[in-house]
């Protein structure tokens, strides 16, 4: 199956493409730029790219992103401390994303005569993002059929989309992923904040599938007070 991945140059779209590095055949990796002020993961997503030898299409939709304005991500609003499941981290929507650059990826595919996108999108988003839940999958499947009907079929492939970003460390750990080669953190500094709800869920999501994180953090246990875990449970090694 010819893939083309949705790369942010995150974790888990990272993850993702190594994923179907293994188990299928990676057609390269496409990203956007829309403005977001942690556009320093388009860095390792171009890097990734280089590692596995394939094309990286980077795609500016800056103009568009202009436009959709109210995020934390996009505007000058400050990017809320705390973990996900929190209703402040709502104001990391930007409305319509995935939608939008699905579109496109789905486009590209067709033009190229490939057979699936794949999105790293996952269990932990469906909280905070309507475009991540598996009735929006199952939904633009089914206007990509329609949209793209005698033309091309292109699948759109969602590992994850049922499962935690602690299985997406396990899966990444078993594919090699150089998880210090991603980016997550919202706040796009040096380093990882450890305080954004992109740096806890990560720094949360190693802790619970047993894997050493080797990622440097502003705040590295901040993790613990937002996910209220035990001041006294041992740390993996860092």
């Amino acid at each position: 199956m010819k893939t083309l991945v949705v790369c942010s140059g995150g974790l888990d779209s990272v993850t993702l493409a190594h994923h179907v590095a293994r188990d299928h055949h990676l057609a390269g990796l496409l990203s956007f730029d829309y403005g977001q002020r942690h556009r320093r993961e388009l860095d390792f997503a171009a890097e990734a790219a280089r590692r596995l030898d394939v094309p990286h299409h980077l795609i500016d939709i800056g103009p568009i992103g202009a436009h959709l304005t109210g995020s934390a991500l996009t505007d000058d609003i400050a990017v809320p401390d705390g973990h996900y499941a929190q209703e402040t981290m709502k104001a990391t929507v930007v409305p319509n994303r995935n939608a939008i650059m699905l579109t496109i990826a789905f486009g590209l595919a067709a033009a190229q005569t490939l057979d699936a996108v794949a999105v790293a999108v996952h269990g932990g988003d469906h909280f905070i993002y309507p475009d991540c839940r598996p009735d929006f999958i199952r939904s633009f499947q089914t206007m990509q059929n329609h949209a793209l009907d005698g033309y091309a079929a292109v699948t759109l492939y969602a590992p994850y989309v049922e499962r935690s970003k602690a299985d997406i460390v396990t899966d990444g750990a078993g594919n090699g992923t150089p998880f210090a080669r991603t980016w997550s953190c919202y706040k796009g500094g040096e380093v990882h904040c450890g305080r954004c709800g992109t740096c806890v869920e990560r720094r949360e999501a190693f802790h619970l599938a047993g894997v050493a994180d080797p990622t440097l953090y502003e705040d590295a246990d901040f993790w613990r007070e937002a996910c209220g875990v035990g001041r006294f449970v041992a740390e993996e090694v860092r």
